[in-house]
């Protein structure tokens, strides 16, 4: 159903796609600001906070800070371009819901929307890959304590309780209860992490402000860009809120910006609690270091071990959920059987559930191979280049056309080819690299 607004003294189409019959009755259920923000932030807090420390360790503190919120704000300017080009999409169309490959295709292609679906591909499954075995291996180890046990219980049990567990309560359930369970579990992730850094915070030392390396910041970009990933819920975003341009870019950013906020904290508590002294390296120089393991030894006893698990455990289920949701819209896009709403569902979700089980299930390690080539070459294309070249080119056709264009990010095309260079120079940065190995 169509609705036309006013804004600025022109005429703007918004299509209500929340609308549900209820016998003679019409019902309007709209998404909320507060479930996309949820949704959003969910996204946004999984694996990536655990393996932050790692990688920005060597830079120290500060330096570490600043490429923080500087790849955040790339990040936010390229999850509000995609909501742009999907805002737009729909009201050209005069569809309730566009996902992300279809908006790819129409704007840059067949050959643009094959280069942005294998990278998206190829980045969801790795990150499933990556919350299954983790979060498998974190509901073992809970029931292993609860019993008493001692780690009797094989891996893949734990990686396949989890997919079909929290996979079977996101098929069996209606997207509005799996909406305000999601709620819940970041509110449980938000309390759990604040009574976490009360307990980490007194460790750490005031000396490791002053450790600043910003030659090591390089081999952190990939992981940050990992980390503050979300935009594969974006198109789910502007369909919740049936293309409220205001609304939409709220979500966005204070969806985003309360993970930024996390990411520092937590960064700053673990980087201000260790030294690279008290690291062991590995046989390629690299430091290893598990966070979570240097927390549980920090002396504060059984509740800070408590608390790391139900943080770590709760943030992979809320970035879980909302991969999920982006992998399902994928493969919507492109499935004939989802024309079938009958036929759709199962088969759906075995596309996007079982593939991850069953390499998690073989081999956990998987994804810890693939984190740099994701970070670097599948964010960059899905976050940088493809968002920014499909608003160039839909503002274009737009203003050729005289059509109405949505614009919710500022600075022309200036803005779009910044987005551009900094994502091929991150590509280049990493080419160069491998050939020097």
């Amino acid at each position: 159903m169509k609705t036309v607004l006013k804004t600025n003294q022109e005429q703007i189409t918004r299509l209500f796609s929340h609308l549900e019959f209820d016998g003679n009755q019409l019902h309007h259920q709209p998404g909320s600001v507060l479930g996309s923000t949820a949704l959003i932030a969910g996204t946004t807090v999984g694996a990536g906070i655990l393996a932050l420390p790692t990688v920005t360790l060597p830079s120290g503190i500060v330096p570490s800070t600043a490429l923080l919120i500087a790849v955040w704000l790339y990040a936010l300017v390229s999850g509000l371009l995609i909501a742009e080009v999907t805002l737009n999409a729909m009201l050209l169309e005069g569809r309730p819901s566009v996902g992300l490959l279809a908006i790819v295709e129409k704007t840059l292609g067949r050959l643009g929307a094959r280069i942005a679906g294998g990278a998206y591909l190829f980045m969801h499954y790795a990150l499933l890959v990556a919350y299954v075995t983790q979060g498998g291996e974190i509901l073992v180890s809970a029931v292993e304590k609860v019993w008493g046990l001692q780690n009797i219980v094989p891996t893949w049990v734990g990686t396949t309780a989890f997919t079909l567990l929290f996979g079977g309560i996101m098929y069996l359930g209606r997207e509005r209860f799996i909406e305000k369970l999601n709620s819940a579990f970041v509110g449980i992730v938000i309390v759990s992490f604040l009574g976490l850094l009360l307990l980490a915070g007194g460790q750490v030392k005031s000396t490791q402000f002053l450790f600043q390396d910003w030659s090591a910041l390089g081999s952190a970009v990939s992981v940050m860009c990992v980390a503050l990933f979300y935009h594969n819920v974006v198109p789910v975003v502007v369909t919740q809120l049936e293309g409220d341009a205001r609304k939409i870019r709220q979500s966005i950013i204070i969806g985003s910006a309360i993970p930024l906020i996390m990411f520092l904290a937590w960064n700053t508590v673990i980087l201000g609690s260790v030294s690279l002294e008290m690291l062991p390296g590995s046989s390629d120089g690299r430091v290893v270091f598990d966070p979570l393991q240097t927390l549980r030894a920090g002396g504060t006893g059984e509740w800070l071990g408590v608390l790391v698990s139900i943080f770590s455990e709760f943030a992979i289920i809320t970035s879980f959920i909302g991969f999920v949701y982006g992998l399902l819209d994928f493969f919507k896009d492109i499935s004939l059987v989802a024309q079938r709403e009958a036929f759709s569902r199962f088969p759906l979700y075995s596309l996007v559930l079982f593939p991850p089980m069953g390499i998690g299930a073989v081999n956990p390690s998987i994804f810890l191979i693939a984190l740099d080539y994701t970070g670097t070459f599948g964010v960059s294309v899905l976050g940088g280049i493809i968002p920014a070249l499909m608003s160039w080119k839909q503002r274009q056709q737009q203003k050729d056309s005289n059509h109405i264009n949505q614009s919710l990010v500022p600075g022309g095309k200036v803005t779009l080819a910044i987005m551009i260079g900094v994502a091929l120079g991150l590509i280049l940065k990493q080419l160069l690299t491998f050939s020097q190995v």
